[in-house]
């Protein structure tokens, strides 16, 4: 499962609504008051620190296509750090424990110990990361009601592209905190390509910072990793966009280094975009006619990739926005210098 926010909350299978004979959602009554109706920004904003600001346990569940997993969360932050443990209930069993920027995922079957530094943790929306927010220019929201998921009542709202270089989202927050307790990612016509939710919840569980963090330590018993990443520019790296893609901002560039076997390429560069919901990432190797063969696409729920070959190198882009979006952005790509 991966650790992005929808991904960590990234797991996803809807809870049904009570057969009551009543609409999954409604409006309240006819002449009571409403809540005042929030702007794209504010619903995000509230979601984004809603995910921030609360201690909460629950079981994920992330629905791809015909691709199911789940895993058990337990979420803690006291104002200032956050911590976190995702464990796999699904697939192969992991654990994967976040401080922060500090990441550690501990793979029993193979005793190994990843231990990463993450600059961007996936918190879902991503609008206060960007360096301009620029999401009410190619995002429109619209409120749809109410609707109890995983036992919580929660607010339902659609935030929908204003082009076709991105998808739509359809979002469940509990109403008390803001919190995201479901999320649908829309194809066009407002088909469901992926869906993340809790099918169970907690609010303000007695999650302990301390277990966690004494948790994070201890690796007795694994072989421990540390895949090298060094902060660069894609300038430094050589490379440029020739023309960008509306609405996407660059946010970080790393080269992965090679580790003490030799195993990864200095020229291997992840270069990372975001619109503030949705993040594409560009990654460039060495062509190796072993490994790479003709140019290619994939798609596994909203996660579409799309590779080719640029002079000597392999480009891959992967991101959760349409194919005809990736493609803009290997076309664009471009040797700024040998």
């Amino acid at each position: 499962m991966a650790v992005e926010w929808r991904r960590w909350v990234a797991a996803a299978v809807t809870a049904v609504a009570a057969s009551t004979g009543v609409p999954a959602w409604a409006e309240g009554p006819a002449g009571a008051s409403q809540a005042p109706v929030r702007t794209i920004n504010e619903w995000l904003t509230r979601m984004h620190e809603a995910s921030r600001m609360r201690a909460y346990t629950g079981t994920l569940v992330v629905t791809a296509g015909t691709s199911m997993s789940a895993s058990k969360i337990w979420h803690v932050c006291d104002g200032t750090r956050q911590m976190e443990r995702v464990d796999t209930l699904t697939g192969e069993p992991r654990t994967t424990l976040r401080r922060d920027n500090e990441v550690i995922t501990l793979i029993p079957e193979s005793r190994t110990a990843v231990v990463e530094k993450r600059e961007s943790l996936g918190l879902f929306p991503d609008l206060l990361r960007t360096p301009d927010n620029l999401i009410p220019g190619f995002y429109s929201v619209r409120e749809m009601g109410h609707q109890r998921i995983a036992g919580h009542l929660a607010d339902m709202v659609e935030i929908l592209p204003k082009d076709d270089l991105r998808f739509g989202y359809r979002i469940w927050s509990e109403q008390g905190s803001g919190l995201v307790v479901k999320l649908q990612t829309l194809g066009p016509q407002g088909s469901v390509l992926e869906q993340v939710a809790f099918t169970e919840l907690q609010m303000d569980a007695p999650v302990s910072m301390d277990k966690l963090a004494a948790t994070m330590k201890d690796t007795r018993g694994y072989e421990v990793v540390r895949p090298t990443l060094r902060k660069t520019t894609p300038e430094a790296q050589g490379w440029r966009l020739k023309e960008p893609v509306p609405g996407f901002a660059s946010m970080s560039c790393h080269v992965r280094e090679p580790d003490s076997a030799g195993k990864a390429s200095p020229a291997s560069m992840q270069w990372v975009f975001s619109d503030g919901l949705a993040s594409v990432s560009l990654f460039v190797e060495p062509f190796d006619p072993r490994q790479h063969g003709q140019e290619r696409a994939a798609a596994m729920g909203a996660t579409q990739s799309v590779s080719r070959r640029i002079g000597e190198y392999w480009v891959t882009a992967l991101g959760e926005v349409p194919r005809a979006t990736l493609k803009r952005f290997t076309r664009s790509l471009e040797r700024a210098r040998p």
